[in-house]
């Protein structure tokens, strides 16, 4: 079931909420949370019931090995067996993931690189599987670590199975959810009703009215890539860019919507999406962008290969990351090597392709030269002042560059079409216009001409409607305040309050509040969302 589908806006959602709520005041927590349960099963089996078969089991196996875990994690005695068996629940559940997910992509590179021609029956891949495995191996890394000491079958399902970040996130704790739940009253609250229905009906305007309104015009442009159509430098750039703003806002709607739905049961959400084209930098980007993926990657897979890393490098006697004196051999080993491998992970986590390792290895390169950049940088501009006044608005612009020329990996169907569209960027496929904009340019031809510029038969309409539609979300994207920074008041995520100035989300002069002006322009927002819904239009996101 998607958020932006009639189903789930007038019959699945205010079912659950009356449900919920009149077990809440009327019965008690403990039934309003398994309603919950009973509901976000429901929610998944939704677009297919075998999905429940598929996970079910899953489920199980890791609240069994999360309860061995339990048991053993507190016997210094049983360390080894505790190490050994939290080693192979995340064997599990990657094998789990790699099945459904990777075995197609395995056997087309094995007949790929070897010429041979292996068949495998095609696999259905289970809505969310990827983001359901990140957070049941967090859980049991957590109950490892013994950062969550007791936990009840009823609430372990909650936390997996919460319906409004099951599909596509945010990637959860178990010890930043479960307090809330359990200090939930389960009834109808007016501030969470308010907040949680205009951050549910701003995220589905950004991907109903936005994402999608721009979506067709970018996916003409890939199409023509994809068919051998030469794609000419402007071309290219709209495409590109076009597609940056559309997963941009794509993911900026859902990332509400999930927030917004927390919030109706009175659970705030941690924050995973916060204004990445602002960035001044790739790190600043992808502190913004997925901020919980970049989390969960950061503990659970860069930090300890790090420390690993440098315990070996100190008992060889080598020195370790020493700031602008590090070396370039502890560079290399401690930062460079474990941040290709992380974002080859974070490249292959989001599909089962070559172009999205690419995507993945891209960033791990562009993380690299920015980190390198700043350590150069502590030694020839000492000054921080100037540094940020020049540096900054640069850095602003190339890491919107890097990452739009990143996303045409992401998006390109195939080699052949990513290729064409860079080459079209870089100027190769020459420069055009639609002849009905050429031809109005009657006074510039000769100059247009000198400069190499040629008419096609590209569609006037539908490029100037792109256009436009690039200077609009260019401009909502760029300088708008965003949804956590106007109702930065009321807490909209986890940690979110006003003027949370480190984390770059408060400080804006627009700031939400329960007032009759709001709630019009709440309704006008959520009209305009519920009518540009039509057909099968699902979160980008949910793919993976």
């Amino acid at each position: 079931m998607l958020f932006n589908s009639y189903e789930f806006i007038f019959a699945f959602l205010p079912m659950t909420l009356a449900g919920f709520y009149v077990l809440g005041s009327s019965v008690s927590r403990q039934w309003a949370l398994r309603w919950v349960i009973a509901a976000s099963l429901c929610f998944y089996a939704w677009w297919r019931p075998f999905n429940v078969l598929l996970i079910a089991p899953s489920i199980l196996i890791n609240f069994g090995i999360a309860r061995v875990l339990q048991r053993l994690s507190g016997n210094e005695k049983q360390r080894s067996l505790s190490r050994a068996a939290l080693l192979a629940g995340i064997a599990f559940n990657v094998a789990f993931l790699g099945y459904f997910k990777y075995a197609n992509f395995l056997i087309d590179s094995v007949n790929d690189v070897f010429g041979t021609s292996f068949v495998l029956t095609h696999v259905i891949l289970p809505l969310g599987i990827s983001f359901i495995t990140f957070q049941k191996i967090a859980f049991l890394i957590d109950v490892h670590g013994g950062r969550v000491k007791s936990f009840a079958f009823q609430d372990y399902c909650l936390f997996v199975l919460f319906f409004p970040q099951l599909i596509a996130g945010p990637i959860v704790h178990y010890r930043e959810m479960m307090p809330q739940f359990h200090e939930a009253s389960c009834r109808f609250d007016k501030d969470d009703m308010s907040v949680g229905v205009t951050l549910f009906f701003t995220g589905l305007f950004k991907k109903a009215f936005l994402a999608d309104g721009i979506a067709p015009y970018v996916t003409g442009l890939f199409s023509q890539a994809a068919a051998g159509g030469k794609i000419s430098l402007l071309e290219g750039w709209m495409a590109a860019i076009g597609f940056t703003l559309q997963i941009y806002f794509d993911f900026a709607g859902y990332s509400d919507m999930a927030l917004g739905l927390g919030r109706l049961f009175g659970v705030r959400l941690p924050p995973n999406f916060n204004s990445p084209l602002r960035a001044s930098s790739i790190i600043d980007f992808w502190l913004r962008w997925h901020m919980t993926l970049t989390r969960f990657l950061t503990a659970y897979i860069y930090n300890p290969l790090v420390l690993w890393l440098t315990r070996r490098r100190a008992a060889g006697g080598r020195s370790g990351f020493g700031g602008r004196n590090t070396s370039v051999g502890a560079f290399v080993q401690l930062l460079m090597l474990p941040t290709l491998l992380t974002m080859f992970v974070s490249g292959l986590w989001h599909g089962a392709g070559y172009l999205f390792v690419l995507w993945g290895l891209i960033h791990g390169v562009y993380l690299t030269i920015n980190h390198g950049w700043r350590l150069i940088a502590l030694r020839w501009w000492p000054n921080r002042h100037s540094y940020t006044a020049v540096m900054g608005p640069i850095g602003s612009v190339l890491t919107f560059v890097s990452v739009v020329v990143a996303m045409v990996l992401f998006r390109a169907n195939t080699m052949t079409a990513a290729i064409s569209l860079l080459k079209g960027m870089i100027g190769l496929n020459g420069v055009s216009l639609p002849r009905p904009i050429h031809d109005r340019l009657s006074l510039l031809i000769p100059w247009l001409n000198s400069m190499g510029v040629t008419a096609d038969a590209v569609d006037g309409q539908s490029f100037v409607f792109l256009v436009a539609w690039l200077i609009v979300l260019l401009a909502i994207a760029l300088a708008c305040p965003n949804t956590l920074q106007v109702l930065a008041a009321y807490e909209p995520a986890l940690g979110v309050k006003r003027r949370l100035d480190h984390a770059g989300m408060g400080g804006t002069r627009i700031e939400w509040n329960p007032s009759l002006v709001w709630a019009v322009g709440t309704s006008v927002v959520a009209a305009i969302a519920v009518l540009s819904l039509s057909g099968q239009s699902e979160f980008l996101y949910w793919q993976f």
